[in-house]
C-alpha cells in the first residue's frame, strides 16, 4: 500500500513566479498578469508560507503582508484542488500566524469571501470584525 504524506509548508520558502503563477490559475482559473510575483514579495511582504508535496510540487501558498510594524495581512491564500479538504489551508494559515507572531505583529488581519467564512473563522480561529472597504476600480 502506498501513502502519501502531507505537504510540509515552509516559512519563506523557496518560490519561482512560475510556478506560484500555474497554482493561481489552477485553483482560481486565473493569475495575477503581474511579470514578477516573487519580486514582489520579496521587496512588500513580511513573509508568505509555501506548502510542497515529498516531489517539491507546489500544493499551497499564503502571502503574509505588514505595514512594517504591527499589523500583518493574508493575501492570496491558495491550496491546489487536489490537496483541498486536507487541512492544508489551516497549515498554511497557522505557519503564517507564527511567522507574523515571531515577526513582533500583534495583529493579524484577513478579508474573505462570504463562502470562506467558516474556514477562516473556525478552521483558522479569525475573529469576525466590523470592516470597511472603498472598491477604487469603481467609478463614482
Amino acid at each position: 500500500m502506498t501513502t502519501t504524506s502531507a505537504p510540509l509548508t515552509q516559512w519563506r520558502g523557496p518560490i519561482d513566479h512560475g510556478e506560484l503563477h500555474s497554482l493561481f490559475e489552477g485553483a482560481w482559473g486565473s493569475a495575477s498578469d503581474e511579470e514578477d510575483i516573487v519580486r514582489r514579495l520579496h521587496a512588500h511582504s513580511l513573509g508568505w508560507v509555501t506548502a510542497r508535496h515529498e516531489q517539491g510540487r507546489l500544493a499551497g501558498f499564503v502571502n503574509v503582508a505588514w505595514d512594517g510594524e504591527l499589523h500583518a495581512f493574508l493575501l492570496d491564500t491558495v491550496v491546489a484542488p487536489a490537496a483541498r479538504r486536507t487541512g492544508l489551508g489551516a497549515r498554511l494559515v497557522a505557519e503564517a500566524t507564527e511567522g507574523a507572531r515571531a515577526a513582533g505583529c500583534h495583529w493579524l488581519h484577513v478579508d474573505f469571501e462570504p463562502g470562506l467564512r467558516a474556514f477562516y473563522l473556525d478552521a483558522c480561529g479569525f475573529a469576525s470584525t466590523a470592516a470597511g472597504l472603498v472598491d477604487l476600480t469603481a467609478t463614482r
